[in-house]
């Protein structure tokens, strides 16, 4: 008759073993599951409206460069203020070449050679001097419209830098919103993994005997005797008694 043979089972603590079958039951559904990458796919922020405004603004700057930029900074009394000088300086020429004639008359020269090359002289030089303010007066308006275009160009190129910079700090507020909403949505994408994962971990730290464990036994059972067998240990048996009471001698 063979050995009985003992079989031993170290079995986890059931508040183990019922941590494990809960892990296997969360696990096994997530093995499949397709991770939705579109939830948390990158985006660019739009153009801030003060960064289109400074760019729109930045194309008509060309206004502002050309060789007539400083018209449009002409004062709108330039032409008066140059008729009314040049009025005046008519007025005072017209009194000085006045003052010639009466003072050939009172040399006793009116009408005469001398008289003509005197008022000749005084026009020709009362002309000169009348271009002369004209031009210096047109010389003015024109380095004050110059300096006004001047001004208005750094003034919008100023205004043009200002608010590109609070435009683009917009942008990149708005982008910083887009960065953090797709973060959200890829930690809630991968929640389910990273949940699992961190228990997963806690449970593989816990080292045997940290809970008390189950051992059960049990001996495997002798095979079943064959007829012949049984019938010629039963044979064997009774012989041996016979023996001993003397039947067989």
């Amino acid at each position: 008759m063979a050995d009985p043979t003992t079989i031993t089972q170290v079995l986890p603590a059931p508040i183990l073993e019922g941590a494990l079958t809960a892990f296997t039951k969360k696990l096994e559904p997530l093995i499949g599951q397709e991770i939705q990458t579109g939830a948390y796919a990158p985006q660019i922020a739009a153009e801030s409206a003060l960064q289109q405004q400074a760019r729109t603004a930045a194309g008509g700057l060309g206004s502002l460069l050309g060789p007539q930029a400083y018209e449009q900074f002409m004062s709108p009394y330039q032409q008066e203020v140059v008729q009314t000088t040049l009025s005046e300086f008519d007025k005072q020429a017209a009194l000085q070449r006045q003052g010639i004639g009466q003072a050939a008359i009172q040399a006793g020269a009116f009408g005469g050679g001398r008289e003509g090359v005197q008022l000749a002289e005084y026009d020709v030089g009362s002309a000169q001097k009348r271009a002369g303010l004209q031009a210096q007066l047109m010389q003015q308006g024109f380095q004050q419209a110059q300096a006004a275009a001047l001004q208005q160009l750094q003034a919008q190129q100023g205004l043009g830098a200002y608010q590109t910079q609070l435009g683009q700090a917009g942008q990149a507020q708005q982008q910083a919103v887009l960065d953090a909403a797709a973060q959200a949505a890829r930690e809630a994408q991968y929640e389910p993994f990273t949940r699992l994962g961190l228990v997963g971990q806690q449970l593989a730290q816990i080292q045997p005997g940290a809970f008390p464990t189950q051992t059960v036994g049990y001996q495997q059972p002798a095979p079943t005797p064959s007829p012949l067998g049984t019938a010629i240990g039963a044979a064997s048996g009774i012989a041996g008694i016979m023996g001993k009471l003397g039947i067989f001698g």
